[in-house]
């Protein structure tokens, strides 16, 4: 699989699947490609998917190093679009994939077509944060039971008791202390609020009903904030509502990248 290289040298894996025109897709924070993996297909049957590793993840370089940030994120999407020689691209960004989408879509607006923003936020001050419980659990010392609790923010109880997984949205367990650590930093520094007004691809909004990973209250904000925008809000979904809710999420993600471009404004 082809690696790209990042502006300060780091090595960036990327995948390229199906055919059409090119979509990139931005996984969560601490998470690698295979956060896609279960929706894939139904995207590389109409696109070309390109589906990085970030800096930390996968088979992405590690580098112990102030260069983990929202805002170099995006642009080592840049350098995997420049590599793959792909000029302009369809975006779809989840979670932290989402924030790195709104830096990407409002700095280097002439590399995004169109952009679909899901279970993200604009980040603080102005974004919604998770409630206390919420960050204790996943804070707890004890990993099965930080793990049981990311599983529940990620999914119902009735999708985890029908589907043995594996479940790719829980991190990637090859990432090293101090690449996990620098995601969550990055992350949490996230501040596209001035920003999101300068966004002018034509932008979809998605967020399950049920999340509080990223409270859904995240959406309307987005989508008032950024000219133009659409919302869909995916009923009982909860922060992976793209994998478990795929047969709701997907058709009106796929239906927007396709439209007519004077239906989209």
């Amino acid at each position: 699989m082809p690696h790209a290289q990042a502006a300060d040298g780091a090595a960036l894996h990327y995948q390229v699947r199906g055919s059409g025109a090119p979509l990139l897709l931005l996984a969560g924070q601490s998470n690698n490609r295979r956060w896609w993996n279960p929706v894939l297909d139904r995207f590389a049957a109409a696109f070309t998917t390109v589906v990085p590793d970030w800096r930390g993840t996968g088979g992405s370089d590690r580098p112990d190093t102030d260069t983990y940030s929202i805002e170099n994120f995006a642009r080592d999407v840049v350098s995997v679009l420049d590599h793959a020689g792909i000029e302009r691209a369809h975006v779809y960004g989840t979670s932290m994939g989402g924030r790195v989408a709104q830096r990407l879509a409002a700095d280097h607006a002439a590399r995004v077509d169109r952009l679909v923003l899901g279970c993200t936020s604009p980040g603080a001050p102005h974004g919604v944060e998770r409630g206390a419980a919420v960050r204790k659990a996943l804070a707890d010392p004890d990993p099965d039971v930080s793990r049981a609790a990311l599983l529940d923010l990620m999914y119902t109880p009735e999708y985890v008791a029908t589907h043995p997984g594996p479940f790719h949205t829980l991190g990637d367990p090859t990432m090293p202390a101090h690449a996990r650590r620098r995601h969550l930093r990055a992350s949490a520094r996230h501040d596209a609020w001035g920003a999101l007004p300068r966004i002018t691809a034509p932008t979809l909004v998605v967020h399950g009903t049920d999340d509080d990973f990223n409270p859904t209250a995240n959406a309307p904000l987005l989508t008032e904030r950024i000219p133009g925008a659409r919302l869909v809000l995916i009923p009982g979904g909860r922060h992976a509502y793209f994998e478990e809710f795929a047969d709701e999420a997907t058709p009106p993600v796929v239906d927007f990248l396709n439209a007519r471009p004077d239906t989209v404004r």
